[in-house]
């Protein structure tokens, strides 16, 4: 079993990475400021997709100004609010082939999905809570082999 190292955290916000001074934005704001300008039901998608992600494991909810992040150890998930939607999102290793998903390849390791939200019975996809799991499981809590640990 391999040990984690400490995550590192940024002086001036508190947020916590991999790697120390990595990129990223300071801003935080209210949860509730997110959604100040959207309707009800949207806030609603939003709690029942972290209530989804929750059921992976623990996990911190960050809101910025131009998205919502959820991370266990590495950022993994999260949402883009809309007036009327949401522009949710999960990144795993692998590409999945479904008709309601963008997919956007970082690397060789980071395909990010996509889809929009418009109330919680859009989460009703029966495969959602494992696809989730495996997100955090493999990227946000970075349990995925690396190419390091792969080779004997």
């Amino acid at each position: 079993m391999t040990t984690q190292r400490p995550l590192w955290t940024c002086p001036k916000c508190g947020h916590q990475f991999v790697t120390p001074n990595m990129w990223h934005s300071c801003s935080t704001i209210p949860l509730d400021d997110a959604f100040s300008r959207s309707t009800p039901i949207v806030r609603e998608a939003f709690d029942r997709y972290v209530e989804l992600i929750e059921g992976c494991g623990p996990v911190t909810v960050i809101a910025q100004k131009t998205r919502i992040v959820v991370m266990g150890r590495v950022r993994f998930a999260g949402a883009v609010v809309h007036r009327d939607r949401l522009t949710a999102n999960f990144a795993l290793t692998r590409r999945l082939d479904d008709e309601r998903l963008s997919v956007q390849v970082y690397n060789d390791r980071w395909r990010a999905h996509r889809f929009e939200v418009r109330s919680p019975a859009n989460l009703d996809i029966p495969e959602l809570a494992d696809w989730l799991c495996e997100a955090y499981r493999d990227l946000g809590m970075q349990g995925a082999p690396t190419r390091r640990s792969t080779r004997r």
